[in-house]
């Protein structure tokens, strides 16, 4: 496999923090009793057993599904993110590819992309990375993703045309990860679109 080149994401060119640095950020709010799983708890009310943690960073989000059961792959083009992600979940499988490209072996009960992963892929990518994500659901399974709205750029009207033209439909729109309702003004979206079939 060809190793994905992350020169032109939008992720790439921030000056965040990665790997371990990213990493402990969310273990200081874990240890301060915060819960930083509230991704993990939104996708477990799909009861899925298996996930794709797609733009994985560290690999926060997997690593607690998989803790809770839930079989997980997860892929990041961030070399660093991932190299945090393999050291703090050895036993998952943890990919270096694109959304837009990426392949893998089985389809998927939920494809989730938690952590603004829409709006740092490389520029007009946006539509055929949807497609990718909802070519890896089996029948009925859900495409899951929660982003920052930032005027001018991606949101959800972009997202909803390029998730119909995947052939997925729209379920539902939250406003935040704990399932407040939804409302245009809101400057964050959890869209949870479904692949029709079982």
């Amino acid at each position: 496999m060809t190793e994905p080149s992350a020169s032109e994401s939008r992720w790439s060119q921030t000056d965040a923090a990665r790997g371990d640095a990213y990493d402990k950020k969310w273990k200081d709010m874990a240890a301060a009793g915060i819960d930083t799983h509230g991704e993990v708890t939104f996708v477990q009310r799909y009861a899925p057993g298996s996930v794709v943690d797609a733009g994985c960073g560290t690999g926060r989000v997997g690593i607690e599904l998989h803790r809770r059961g839930v079989s997980v792959v997860g892929f990041d083009l961030d070399e660093k993110m991932l190299g945090a992600a393999r050291r703090n979940g050895p036993d998952i499988d943890w990919l270096h590819a694109d959304a837009a490209t990426v392949t893998l072996p089985a389809l998927y009960d939920v494809v989730l992309m938690a952590g603004n992963v829409m709006i740092f892929v490389d520029p007009g990518t946006e539509a055929a990375v949807v497609a990718n994500m909802a070519s890896l659901l089996a029948p009925g399974g859900r495409f899951i993703t929660g982003f920052s709205l930032i005027r001018g750029r991606y949101g959800v009207v972009d997202l909803d045309q390029h998730a119909a033209q995947a052939g997925l439909e729209l379920e539902d729109r939250f406003s935040t990860w704990d399932a407040d309702p939804w409302a245009s003004t809101d400057n964050y979206a959890v869209s949870v679109f479904r692949r029709p079939g079982q």
